[in-house]
């Protein structure tokens, strides 16, 4: 009583309200606590090294103490002190001026058999790397006969790369109305200039579903072939070597390397005596 007296008296000569004294003294004690968990979650996020996001390091400070720790209060404390894990960034939606958010079926739906050139294609972007140089390969492949109808190189991952393989491929081809194009969903193929190439063939477009490499299996099989046989067998030393060589290679491929499911032949002796 005497306690409360005191503490009355001295409130009344600092001007002060009860009420405002005793939010005071809580919020000097939030913020000693959180200055006590920031410098927690410091320690175990160097003790990681950084592998840990906020998550991780709730569930450690749990297991380390048995006061309640809430997952959304370290999430803050880690954003205002700057700390996230390094490992696993979210990768970030790229959006390119003259991309269309227009959703594109899967046509294809997997079936990689065609009864005759032309009917259906599968395309994608590979990369390499030689020393720390990048090279990208755009190619496009007929699944009649597993022939790589055309193809671009680049050092960068440009749109001009994929546009000009298919402008090359569909010149190639007199009639293309009704080929179906596949491809995943790379920002280059959702260009409207790609899209309105199609369209001016009369070419149907068609995507794999998000996140799914098993739709686009056969462009792939064709890159594992690639870098298997020629990339990690002769390991060029420079991009220009590199380049050189899968030209080569696209040859070698195309006209030479025969196929059992060919019945022995090389993709372009095959589709020759199909057509003959």
């Amino acid at each position: 009583m005497r306690h409360d007296h005191k503490l009355a008296d001295l409130l009344q000569v600092a001007g002060l309200a009860r009420s405002t004294f005793y939010y005071q003294c809580q919020a000097t004690q939030r913020a000693d606590a959180q200055s006590i968990l920031a410098a927690r979650i410091r320690t175990v996020y160097d003790e990681h090294k950084g592998r840990y996001g906020f998550r991780r390091i709730t569930a450690a400070l749990r297991r380390s103490t048995e006061e309640p720790v809430n997952h959304k209060c370290v999430q803050r404390l880690m954003q205002k002190m700057g700390l996230r894990a390094l490992i696993r960034a979210k990768k970030r939606v790229r959006h390119v001026t003259g991309m269309s958010d227009e959703q594109v079926p899967n046509i294809l739906h997997r079936d990689f058999c065609a009864t005759a050139p032309n009917q259906k294609w599968v395309t994608d972007v590979t990369e390499f790397n030689v020393s720390g140089h990048k090279l990208y390969l755009s190619a496009c492949m007929d699944l009649y006969n597993g022939e790589i109808v055309a193809y671009r190189m680049a050092r960068r991952p440009v749109f001009e790369m994929v546009s000009s393989m298919l402008e090359t491929a569909l010149s190639r081809t007199s009639c293309a109305a009704g080929l179906i194009v596949h491809s995943d969903q790379g920002w280059h193929y959702k260009m409207q200039p790609y899209r309105a190439m199609l369209a001016r063939h009369g070419a149907k477009q068609s995507m794999s579903r998000k996140g799914n490499c098993f739709d686009n299996a056969a462009i792939e099989s064709f890159f594992g072939t690639l870098k298997a046989e020629y990339f990690h067998l002769k390991r060029p030393d420079s991009v220009d070597a590199l380049e050189a060589g899968v030209h080569d290679y696209v040859q070698y491929y195309n006209r030479e390397r025969i196929k059992l499911g060919l019945q022995g032949l090389s993709p372009v002796e095959y589709r020759l005596r199909s057509t003959a």
